[in-house]
């Protein structure tokens, strides 16, 4: 990717960026619409529009519930489409989702269905190892980054392999556990984690999963180019939407309060 990509300029900017992600399909279209752009004016910079699935095994039960909700109001394919036209007109989108409806839709269809409604990338989160090459060469026929979560238990000398045809950026989960862990963060090991990314790779490195309070972004912040918040933002969006706006702001605000501090060290 080029300097000129709005997405890579995004990401190497010299603050951390602050990610959302948004269920597809989770409310109708008009109201669906109407969170996408409180959510952007309240400091969201990325979006990641997820494409539900039944067996969400990687997410926690808040994101699994959300989307099984979805599930059940129709053709989720659909709906995350139009999600990510509106989103992408927006900020910049990457789809986030599961291998199975990739498969089950068909790769090369899944990615120009995308493409066309403007995500920049699309991040398969648990890309089996033997499907790599089908989903790179998919993606990059329909012009789509293709982020890589990389599992921090991945050994060094086997990093290259796990970030090879990797674009976008490289995805670090902040805790080990499943979407929606609430507990403290292991900082030193995320650290660890980060730089040895780095060192395997030039892409930027994005982290989500456990930054669960502002004050753990605020920590997470120096380490990473854009912190993803998930579950925090989908419990909201799921029992009371009003409250999703404003709890964004805080996380927002807690990534320039981070970038102030490190500018005054």
């Amino acid at each position: 990717m080029t300097t000129a990509d709005p997405l890579h300029t995004l990401l190497t900017q010299p603050r951390c960026s602050l990610g959302v992600f948004v269920p597809a399909g989770l409310h109708p279209v008009t109201a669906e619409r109407r969170h996408l752009d409180q959510l952007a004016q309240a400091g969201a910079e990325l979006f990641e529009v997820g494409l539900a699935t039944e067996d969400a095994f990687l997410d926690g039960p808040v994101i699994q519930a959300a989307y099984h909700r979805a599930l059940r109001s129709g053709n989720v394919l659909d709906a995350a489409v139009r999600a990510v036209g509106h989103a992408a007109g927006l900020r910049q989108t990457v789809v986030m989702t599961y291998w199975e409806p990739v498969l089950r839709h068909g790769p090369e269809h899944l990615a120009r269905l995308f493409a066309d409604a403007g995500a920049a990338g699309v991040m398969v989160v648990d890309l089996p190892a033997d499907q790599t090459g089908r989903w790179h060469d998919a993606a990059a026929e329909a012009g789509l980054r293709t982020p890589r979560l990389i599992p921090r238990t991945t050994p060094t000398p086997d990093l290259p392999t796990a970030v090879a045809g990797a674009s976008g950026w490289l995805y670090a989960p902040a805790s080990t556990g499943t979407t929606g862990y609430r507990g403290p963060l292991d900082i030193p090991a995320l650290a660890d984690f980060t730089q040895r990314l780095r060192a395997a790779s030039p892409l930027p490195v994005v982290a989500g999963v456990g930054i669960s309070t502002p004050a753990l972004a605020t920590r997470v912040a120096p380490l990473v180019d854009a912190v993803v918040i998930g579950t925090p933002v989908v419990r909201a969006l799921t029992t009371d939407p009003g409250q999703a706006p404003s709890l964004t702001a805080a996380f927002a605000q807690a990534l320039r309060t981070s970038h102030l501090a490190e500018i005054r060290a």
